[in-house]
């Protein structure tokens, strides 16, 4: 039983929790990198500024148990 805790449980969460870190540490680094480039990036992959939002685009819901 403990054999199964440890190899079926434990370690799977050990391996996952150091790939999310890894991945969120890379993105991070990412993030400085283009952060320190030249102005503003433009071209047809860079997204446009986001408009605000108005009262229209929300949509009211019931949180269901």
């Amino acid at each position: 039983m403990l054999y199964n805790l440890v190899f079926r449980f434990i370690i799977p969460v050990y391996r996952t929790t150091r790939r999310v870190r890894k991945s969120f540490r890379e993105m991070s680094e990412r993030m400085q990198q283009q952060g320190s480039g030249n102005g503003t990036p433009t071209g047809p992959g860079v997204a446009e500024p986001q408009k605000k939002a108005s009262p229209e685009d929300y949509i009211d819901f019931e949180e269901v148990k």
